[in-house]
């Protein structure tokens, strides 16, 4: 395990082993580096935190324990993301997860069921039955019709870890199976902290989905696709959009398209492709509109959801803040390891233990 971080960190670096060698204090050969990576020699301890400090990764990071592997990668990314930034984003996220799974076992929280067994469908009929689904998943769940204010919230409560963190300018999120050693693999969804609260939604609804549909088993129908028609239907119920817009329309004004995007939560974009999935918009109308005032929908946002307004408020993980105060109100870890795992000053972990003092 120590070999895989070490390389990983070097590639996140950009930095050949001859380059890493050479950074490194007290000094190592790249040979050495190799037979690290390699998982045949182990480093002194002044050697690895001389690599952690060449490489900008903890110590935690290098010799955790937690994750095993990252398996089946499902990239958010823009095209020209590169190996380098992937490596980045897989280095920041094993970081998160050693502190997440570590408090979970600390407090021996792990999540047990699966809450998307008696959900799980491998065939899709039509786009119809995706709709469908969508609200069988909302009955399910009793969620009724209404928008949800925290996809966040919603997909922590089923148990899955949502990780908000900076990652790479050109990657906007992953998902992935955690492996673990000698404990049951887990999911973790990872939303990039800079992508806009419409986006961040959308993207949680799809892997929603992902978990839900394991494929469509119709060759008419491809997987990405579908994930984003149930992402839709889930964020946006035909029957609550009816009742607001109304039934067929000839056209619809920007004002109204962007009342009912800060209405669900969702972008312009997305809205209006709802529009047309429910049949309140023509094709012919919404294929105008892309190519006309809505042509820039898809890489820049109107009037966009503002930071800690509306959805943006309560768009973001909360779980494993709460666990790690548990654990610190339980005494079962320092000030100093909440401190390190909150990534706040000692102070502020200090002063909200104790409570504000009296003057």
């Amino acid at each position: 395990m120590f070999g895989q971080r070490l390389r990983l960190a070097r590639r996140q670096a950009g930095l050949s082993m001859q380059a890493l060698a050479e950074s490194v204090n007290p000094s190592v050969s790249a040979q050495a580096i190799s037979k690290y990576e390699a998982d045949k020699m182990m480093p002194s301890s002044g050697v690895l935190v001389g690599l952690s400090k060449a490489l900008g990764v903890s110590l935690d990071f290098l010799v955790g324990g937690q994750v095993s592997a990252l398996q089946s990668l499902e990239w958010r990314k823009t095209s020209n993301a590169s190996a380098q930034d992937r490596a980045k984003a897989e280095t920041v996220v094993i970081g998160k997860l050693e502190d997440y799974l570590a408090i979970e076992e600390i407090l021996d929280s792990n999540p047990s069921d699966d809450p998307f067994a008696e959900l799980r469908i491998n065939h899709v009929e039509s786009d119809v039955a995706l709709d469908k689904k969508a609200r069988e998943v909302r009955e399910k769940w009793q969620l009724g019709i209404d928008p949800i204010p925290s996809m966040t919230a919603l997909l922590e409560d089923k148990g899955l870890k949502v990780i908000e963190t900076d990652l790479p300018e050109r990657i906007n999120g992953m998902a992935c199976h955690v492996e673990r050693a000698n404990r049951p693999p887990t999911e973790v969804i990872v939303v990039a902290r800079q992508t806009n609260v419409e986006r961040k939604r959308f993207n949680l609804a799809h892997e929603l989905a992902h978990r839900i549909i394991d494929g469509t088993g119709n060759p008419s129908i491809r997987l990405e696709p579908a994930m984003n028609r149930f992402a839709g239907a889930f964020l946006i119920p035909a029957e609550h959009l009816t009742a607001l817009a109304g039934e067929h329309q000839r056209g619809v004004t920007y004002h109204e398209i962007m009342r009912l995007k800060q209405t669900y939560g969702v972008s312009a974009a997305a809205m209006l492709m709802r529009l047309r999935q429910v049949g309140i918009l023509s094709e012919a109308a919404v294929e105008y509109a892309f190519k006309t005032y809505a042509r820039k929908w898809r890489t820049v946002e109107p009037e966009p959801i503002e930071e800690g307004k509306g959805f943006s408020a309560f768009e973001a993980p909360q779980r494993f803040q709460r666990l790690v105060w548990r654990a610190l109100g339980e005494e079962l870890i320092s000030p100093v390891r909440a401190a390190q795992m909150l990534g706040l000053p000692l102070n502020i972990i200090e002063r909200e233990i104790r409570g504000p003092r009296e003057h």
